[in-house]
């Protein structure tokens, strides 16, 4: 008897990367990163296994090429008019990588009340509760980004990047630098899970985007770290709209 597997395109477009990845159920079978959504990155990464199903999400408009490759693949494109398997209470439309990463949560902790942190190129905080409502979040910069204003917006800062040592004190510019970048970032992220605990002391923090793993070493066993999170929450909301 031939095993029929039915598999899934899953396409996350963010502000400094292209994640690709091919689900079965709600498992990854692969991941990728590619420079462009292209027919070719596409063939390339799925290789000969084909899927049934795709989305998209981006968080900058699509260009032509890529629109007439979402047609061709008759994706699903996640925008404002999508049907999501949470309830949301935004007053606008949420950005297509917080609302995947929020629902991806909701999916992995059932019945809990989460704080979603995204740590990409802004880092963003999401509340869900446990009835699967979400309440909103908070937009900052992200690590990178904050390197980067003090470099571009200074006139004799250095640029720097992120350390694997997060200085508590500098003791000269670079380590001072690296300082506030590091403990300052870390120091807003700890208060805020502080200030909802006055609220709710019931809840977990859970982490995903490309620093995350810089969070998970630093609050160590106080959050939940998960690289593909936002991947698999669009996986969620193409099943429930499949």
């Amino acid at each position: 008897m031939v095993k029929i597997i039915f598999l899934k395109l899953i396409v996350d477009i963010g502000n400094t990367r292209i994640k690709l990845a091919l689900f079965k159920g709600k498992e990854i079978i692969r991941t990728t990163i590619v420079e462009e959504f292209t027919r070719e990155s596409i063939d390339k990464f799925c290789k000969k296994d084909n899927f049934v199903s795709s989305i998209i999400s981006s968080v900058r408009p699509f260009q032509e090429k890529e629109k007439e490759l979402i047609n061709l693949l008759e994706s699903l494109v996640l925008d404002k008019d999508t049907l999501l398997p949470i309830i949301s209470n935004y007053k606008s439309f949420v950005g297509s990588d917080r609302i995947s990463a929020v629902v991806g949560a909701s999916c992995l902790f059932p019945n809990k009340d989460i704080l979603v942190f995204d740590s990409g190129t802004c880092l963003t905080m999401d509340f869900i509760n446990k009835e699967k409502t979400y309440q909103g979040g908070r937009i900052t910069l992200g690590l990178d980004m904050r390197y980067k204003a003090l470099h571009e917006f200074t006139s004799k800062l250095p640029m720097l990047s992120t350390q694997k040592k997060s200085l508590f004190i500098g003791t000269d510019t670079k380590s001072s630098i690296i300082s506030g970048v590091q403990q300052g970032i870390l120091s807003e992220v700890l208060t805020l899970i502080s200030d909802y605990k006055k609220q709710n002391n019931d809840f977990i923090v859970v982490f995903t985007g490309g620093d995350c793993l810089f969070f998970e070493k630093e609050l160590k066993s106080s959050i939940f770290a998960d690289p593909y999170l936002v991947l698999k929450g669009l996986n969620e909301i193409l099943e429930f709209n499949d």
